[in-house]
């Protein structure tokens, strides 16, 4: 049998999409990734002038970057979402496909397990797990052979930490439906790794990390470099992650978290 090879030539320009790219690890990771020389697309749900933002911080670097609105938990958006993406792509790079998908966007809620709602619960799996799995499925088409997907969860499913009982299980879901997606798209030479972050300093909760020195104190007693992350911990190692040197990481977990709760 013939094997393919679908490595990507280092030079060559890639195209990622990264969804909710306009605040938080989102914006991090895009724009890192044009650091690394790569072209963006980036999502939005509602923070339109956030996301024109991290567009023109991309192109004083000097690569292309497009925002697009999108919101991850209308799953029925999608299809004209990916049509959308793929006139996009022909018309700003001439091309047919794209590189690398990060699916970052999402929410958390921080609740007891007795007082979870229902209304809680869906949203979290609407968007962190239903939404990762149908938006993936209708962009494969367009996701070029050869090509990453990075899914974001969390720490939280390594260890435990009350509030978290329904978000940690729909990241946990998102763990295991990234190995499935790697047996399965493996023939394409497609990859597909998870990040875990740990506890980083962003809007993330109203910013309770960033800007409440409670949190922020307990989280870094819990991390032996003592201190919680920033985005510039979790950004610079997406990207590297998407890069050719990386092609054989396949199917991991990987925590981002300062060695917390070792």
């Amino acid at each position: 049998m013939e094997k393919k090879n679908f490595v990507h030539e280092a030079t060559q320009t890639t195209i990622s999409i990264v969804t909710g790219g306009s605040r938080g690890l989102g914006r991090n990771t895009a724009i890192n990734i044009a650091r690394h020389g790569g072209d963006v697309i980036l999502t939005y749900r509602s923070q339109a002038e956030e996301a024109k933002s991290v567009v023109a911080e991309i192109e004083a670097l000097g690569r292309k970057a497009i925002a697009l609105q999108l919101d991850i938990e209308n799953t029925f958006s999608f299809a004209d979402f990916a049509e959308t993406v793929g006139s996009i792509l022909q018309t700003n790079w001439g091309s047919a496909t794209f590189n690398h998908l990060v699916n970052n966007a999402g929410h958390g809620e921080m609740i007891s397990f007795t007082e979870t709602t229902e209304a809680q619960f869906d949203s979290l799996f609407n968007v962190h797990v239903k939404g990762v799995f149908f938006l993936t499925q209708a962009l494969l088409p367009l996701l070029a052979d050869g090509g990453r997907i990075v899914n974001f969860s969390t720490g939280l499913t390594r260890v435990s930490y009350p509030g978290f009982s329904a978000y940690s299980a729909a990241k946990g879901a998102v763990e295991i439906l990234s190995i499935y997606m790697a047996k399965e798209l493996g023939h394409r030479g497609i990859t597909v790794n998870t990040i875990a972050p740990g506890a980083i300093e962003t809007d993330f909760l109203g910013g309770a990390v960033r800007d409440t020195p409670a949190y922020n104190n307990a989280f870094a007693s819990m991390v032996p470099l003592g201190r919680v992350g920033v985005p510039d911990d979790i950004g610079p190692a997406v990207a590297s992650l998407l890069d050719p040197d990386n092609r054989w990481v396949n199917a991991q977990r990987i925590e981002i978290s300062g060695g917390q709760n070792i």
